[in-house]
């Protein structure tokens, strides 16, 4: 799963995830959160679009293939999915400790 610098959005993104901010009524927290994004980046994003400024400085993104559509997708459910065994392993162990 790319994050940070190495993560791409394509143009049609920013401009929703911008929308759902400013027009949607929702908190950019809400937002990024949903989106699973970084704040600051959705918060650079409505930053430039208060402005009138362009989101996107770097030429567009070729559309990707529904097969990478997938595979990112996937990598982002087993990073999620990941994450919650840990959670559940250590919660696990904390009340397997109570019940002794």
């Amino acid at each position: 799963m790319k994050t940070g610098s190495d993560r791409k959005y394509t143009a049609e993104f920013r401009d929703s995830a911008v929308k759902q901010v400013m027009e949607g009524g929702r908190g950019m927290a809400a937002v990024a959160r949903s989106l699973e994004m970084s704040n600051k980046t959705l918060a650079n994003w409505v930053y430039l679009a208060r402005k009138g400024q362009a989101l996107v400085k770097r030429r567009t993104l070729e559309p990707v293939s529904e097969l990478q559509a997938e595979v990112s997708r996937l990598r982002q459910e087993n990073a999620r999915l990941r994450v919650e065994k840990e959670i559940l392993k250590k919660a696990a162990a904390y009340f397997a400790r109570e019940l002794m």
